[in-house]
Parts: structure tokens; sequence; C-alpha cells
């Protein structure tokens, strides 16, 4: 029996998925003119797969979004903002 447990615990091991790990990034975002465009910004982001939190601020001009980085990248939260019509960069990465 034992000759048997540890192949097994292998396979069980490097079948796993990797382990989520949530990331919180804020994104500047300097194009919002006005208090429609953090409405605009954040239904973008809320389409991507894996965003689990988002807090657009019109005065501060960034968006702080939480998300899953093995479903999304902070690249791809950059690259939808663009898609939007607003050009933004990272600020600051938990």
């Amino acid at each position: 029996m034992k000759r048997h447990l540890i192949p097994m615990l292998m396979i069980t091991v490097f079948n796993l998925p990797a382990w989520a790990a949530t990331q919180t990034v804020t994104l500047s975002v300097p194009g919002m003119t006005c208090a429609a465009c953090p409405l605009t910004v954040k239904a973008a982001l809320g389409k991507v797969e894996g965003v689990s939190k988002i807090d657009v601020s019109y005065p501060d001009r960034q968006a702080v979004v939480t998300f899953d980085d093995t479903r999304t990248q902070a690249a791809v939260l950059i690259k939808t903002i663009a898609d939007a019509g607003y050009s933004s960069n990272i600020k600051q990465e938990r």
C-alpha cells in the first residue's frame, strides 16, 4: 500500500490547478474629464474575466482594481481601458 501512496500523491499534486493569487493594482487614468468617465471605465473593467472589485475615482483620476491573476493581468486591464477610450498606466501594484 505504501508503494502506491507516493506515486498517487505525486499525480494529485501535479494535477492541481495553479493557486490563484488576488492582485490589486492602482491605474492612473488621466483622461477622465467629467463625472461620467468613471462609469465608462468601471463598466469596461467589469467585463474582464477575473476582476472582482473596481473602484474608480474621478477626483483622483484613478482606478483601483482587484483581480485573480490566473484569469487576467494588469496589461489586459490597461488595454480594456484603452479600448474604452482612455489612456492608463500602472500607478501602484499590491
